[in-house]
């Protein structure tokens, strides 16, 4: 990639049922709920006004219906892509925490402490990270110069990050998890390769289309 910056946004979907009630996700396919909808629209709005140049999604239907907002809004094909789902979880997944605590403590207990492969099926932090990772920066170089959406889900958007920006294993950490529907901006040129711009950017906190990283004050 070269010339002007790349701006990649990696953006969340909206709210579940199950986000509302707290269960882990992984690959379960639970679509956005009415929240869900309208904090999209919100969203679409103010990404639109980006003027992204191509959208990808992870193929889960809360990802999917996430993205078809901006994609109506712009006019833009949605491409899904498997390897932005979010981490698969095992026999976590369907299960509250104090459920997983119950039924499986030492696993449980590892992956509070950030174990990246605690067991029980989940899968590790660094596969997740690779695969995302890979989807992403294909994406960006796809379109140099330009701005680009990956409509993902939250453990996605952290180890994205830490991967594209070189962080160390547990790097993910020092990021807190992603709100519903709110994104991550990073850039990428030449020069300096990729630099995180923002994060935890939505309608109730929004960034100016125009904004640039690295501005006085």
């Amino acid at each position: 990639m070269t010339g002007a910056a790349t701006r990649l946004v990696l953006w969340r979907h909206g709210q579940t049922d199950w986000n509302d009630a707290r269960r882990v996700q992984g690959h379960t396919d639970t679509p956005i709920n009415a929240h869900g909808r309208r904090q999209a629209a919100a969203a679409a709005a103010l990404l639109a006004a980006l003027r992204p140049a191509a959208i990808a999604a992870s193929d889960l239907s809360r990802a999917a219906q996430t993205a078809a907002v901006l994609g109506e809004l712009t006019g833009l094909p949605v491409r899904l892509d498997a390897r932005l789902r979010e981490r698969f979880f095992g026999d976590f997944q369907g299960l509250h925490a104090d459920e997983i605590a119950a039924r499986f403590p030492a696993e449980y207990a590892r992956w509070r402490a950030g174990d990246p492969a605690p067991g029980r099926g989940v899968e590790s932090l660094d596969d997740l990270a690779k695969r995302a990772a890979e989807a992403v920066r294909e994406l960006a170089e796809a379109h140099p110069g330009q701005t680009v959406v990956a409509t993902c889900h939250g453990g996605t958007v952290r180890q994205c990050c830490a991967a594209l920006l070189g962080w160390p294993p547990d790097g993910h950490r020092s990021l807190r998890g992603l709100a519903n529907c709110h994104w991550a901006e990073l850039q990428y040129d030449r020069e300096r390769g990729w630099q995180l711009a923002a994060y935890n950017v939505g309608p109730d906190n929004p960034r100016r289309p125009d904004a640039e990283p690295g501005g006085a004050g």
